[in-house]
């Protein structure tokens, strides 16, 4: 392949934002000074202002800076939006029976909500908010099996300080009451013993 194929199929991932090339090559930015990952989601560049560098040495050795969106040298496989997501969902597994807000998780993360929920929703196609509301409400169903615990306790226990707001979002979310999933989870039980 000739070089001007080379950098037709390079400007093509760059175009796509194709995260499967990130770490092979860096895009260096004439115009601006800065580098980047194929896949970062700033402006796209024309293509008489891109060079490409085998590795962040070589980009960093002709005078180009690492960018500070897609951060390049951060040696993280598919770049600070997964590695966004992959933190959010951390968070939630770790901390959903707790009064977890999109604003206390970017206090945490060091960045804006506003950006944490764009990239999570374009990332995940859904909100942290919906991956939260699921996560307690599995944890709920699961809590619902044992006879002995109240739904207060339970509503408590997934992170709701209110017994009518955790059965609300928990109708919504399957349909029928704790109650009435409590009473028809014993029904599938006792049908599977007999």
């Amino acid at each position: 392949m000739d070089s001007e194929t080379i950098f037709k199929s390079v400007y093509e991932t760059i175009l796509k934002r194709d995260t499967r090339y990130d770490g092979r090559y860096y895009v260096g930015i004439v115009t601006t000074g800065i580098f980047c990952r194929p896949s970062c989601r700033s402006r796209t560049p024309k293509p008489e202002n891109v060079k490409v560098f085998k590795s962040i040495e070589e980009a960093q050795k002709a005078g180009f800076r690492p960018c500070k969106r897609c951060r390049p040298e951060n040696p993280s496989k598919h770049g600070p939006d997964a590695e966004i997501v992959q933190r959010v969902n951390t968070m939630i597994e770790k901390d959903f029976a707790q009064n977890l807000t999109l604003d206390r998780m970017a206090s945490e993360l060091l960045m804006s909500p506003y950006h944490i929920h764009r990239v999570f929703k374009r990332m995940t196609g859904t909100t942290p908010s919906k991956v939260l509301v699921q996560r307690r409400m599995e944890k709920a169903k699961s809590i619902l099996a044992d006879q002995n615990t109240s739904i207060s306790e339970i509503a408590r226990h997934v992170g709701y300080s209110s017994v009518s707001h955790f059965s609300s979002v928990f109708k919504k979310m399957t349909g029928c009451t704790p109650i009435e999933y409590r009473s028809e989870s014993q029904l599938t039980n006792r049908r599977g013993e007999g």
